[in-house]
């Protein structure tokens, strides 16, 4: 990527910046890898002990931690890495290794976790992308440690249970980039006050959610620090914010850091009634527009997809653009696929259109293929175009526009564009998530019913 946070203005007035964390790219995709080498699968891994561990990436001198559990299969030999994010867990079981270096594959991101062993219980290497425009890594070492839950650590001093974010805090938050942009979103914060005061939460935003965010309160020298972090393969994220006053989190100041070089400050005020715009609002059709007129390339070589292809005909047709790169499309995937596969039988279809980081249409294809084994997915997929807004928008002209990974298009029996979604609030939003699906589920449920 030409950085790891990307901007752009939204529609209906409103000045809305757009960051990875919601999945856009704006990246010019590169075919090749820029010198950074395949895995090299031979023999088993070494250095990877059966526990839990505490990973840390240093990037923009910041460290980035988050935690991870090995175990064993059956054999005793290969291990599983499972990432472990608030509640979420992130089961990786690709390993290889070569020489006195091992690569842990992130899932279904075209990414890994190259180290070696340090000592008894240590690890050092990188976190390798290999998909952006320029050799992306970032220095990574890990301790197996004890300790499950703490993932920053202050001073001595104790620091307060907040009454408010026991009962999980909500908050109006305003980003803003290093160019001087904006954007709203909405933070959701709880602690534990059983649990080390252990932190978890995510934010909100019109092109979708920081995911599942876990971290603590500590204290630092200019007074306490709220401070969450995650590491979900393709993204590294660490929110350090300043609470105003000991012992109060009316107001909260702080930095974003995204990776390699992406950063912002962001502001929070404690606000039960915060709220985003209405994400069916936020695009569209253009004027006079009522269809989509696309043929794209089937993941499978010799085929096509279109929306006036038989199969679709007097259907209701959910479209999903898509990046195999992106976790928030990947939340969205988790949902649409085992809900095909429950409803497929009462007359609506899927078509999930990829948007991937590569103009070479065969490794494009690769991806989402890799994509659909790994997830179980049982809608067809289309190879579309590069990862940006600008490709996905041209693709599909006679949208107002593309503004975030991913969103969701309703077409009605006749194949006319019902609803327009932007984003997509995931499972680590709690009730949001609920929210999303509910409206999902009522959408096909009106439009079958036409």
């Amino acid at each position: 990527m030409s950085s790891p946070i990307s901007f752009r203005a939204a529609a209906a007035g409103l000045s809305l910046a757009l960051a990875l964390g919601a999945c856009q790219s704006n990246s010019k995709p590169d075919a090749a890898r820029q010198g950074v080498p395949e895995p090299d699968a031979s023999g088993l891994p070494a250095g990877l002990k059966p526990g839990t561990w505490r990973g840390v990436l240093t990037a923009q001198g910041q460290e980035i931690p988050f935690l991870f559990d090995v175990s064993t299969a059956d054999n005793g030999q290969k291990p599983t890495v499972t990432l472990r994010n608030g509640e979420e867990r992130l089961k990786l079981d690709e390993t290889t290794t070569a020489g006195d270096s091992t690569t842990i594959r992130l899932g279904v991101f075209d990414a890994a976790l190259v180290v070696r062993a340090v000592g008894e219980d240590g690890l050092k290497g990188t976190w390798v992308k290999y998909d952006g425009k320029e050799p992306y890594r970032v220095p990574f070492a890990a301790f197996r440690t004890p300790n499950n839950d703490n993932l920053f650590v202050g001073d001595s001093k104790m620091v307060p249970i907040y009454g408010d974010l026991v009962k999980g805090a909500t908050f109006r938050v305003e980003f803003k980039g290093d160019d001087g942009e904006t954007y709203p979103a909405v933070g959701l914060i709880q602690q534990d006050s059983a649990n080390d005061h252990m932190l978890t939460g995510t934010f909100l935003t019109t092109t979708g959610d920081y995911r599942y965010l876990a971290g603590n309160i500590v204290n630092k020298k200019d007074g306490e620090h709220l401070l969450l972090s995650t590491f979900d393969g393709s993204h590294g994220f660490l929110f350090d914010g300043k609470v105003s006053k000991p012992g109060n989190i009316n107001s909260i100041t702080g930095d974003f850091y995204s990776g390699k070089s992406g950063h912002e400050t962001w502001t929070a005020v404690l606000d039960g009634n915060a709220k985003l715009p209405d994400a069916n609002t936020l695009t569209g059709m253009k004027p006079g527009q009522k269809k989509l007129a696309f043929k794209f390339p089937n993941i499978y070589e010799g085929g096509s997809i279109s929306p006036i292809d038989p199969k679709y005909q007097g259907k209701v047709v959910v479209l999903q653009i898509l990046g195999s790169w992106c976790p928030n499309c990947m939340d969205e995937t988790n949902f649409l696929a085992p809900w095909y596969e429950k409803n497929k039988g009462r007359g609506v279809e899927i078509i999930g259109l990829g948007y991937e980081r590569t103009p070479d249409q065969t490794l494009a294809s690769q991806k989402l293929i890799k994509m659909k084994e790994r997830m179980n997915v049982g809608y067809d997929l289309a190879v579309a175009g590069v990862a940006s807004k600008d490709s996905a928008s041209k693709s599909l002209p006679q949208l107002a526009g593309v503004l975030a990974f991913p969103t969701t298009i309703f077409l009605d029996k006749k194949g006319e564009v019902r609803k327009v979604h932007t984003g997509f609030s995931g499972p680590g939003t709690g009730k949001y998530y609920q929210q999303e699906i509910a409206e999902f589920n009522k959408t096909v449920d009106m439009l079958l019913k036409e």
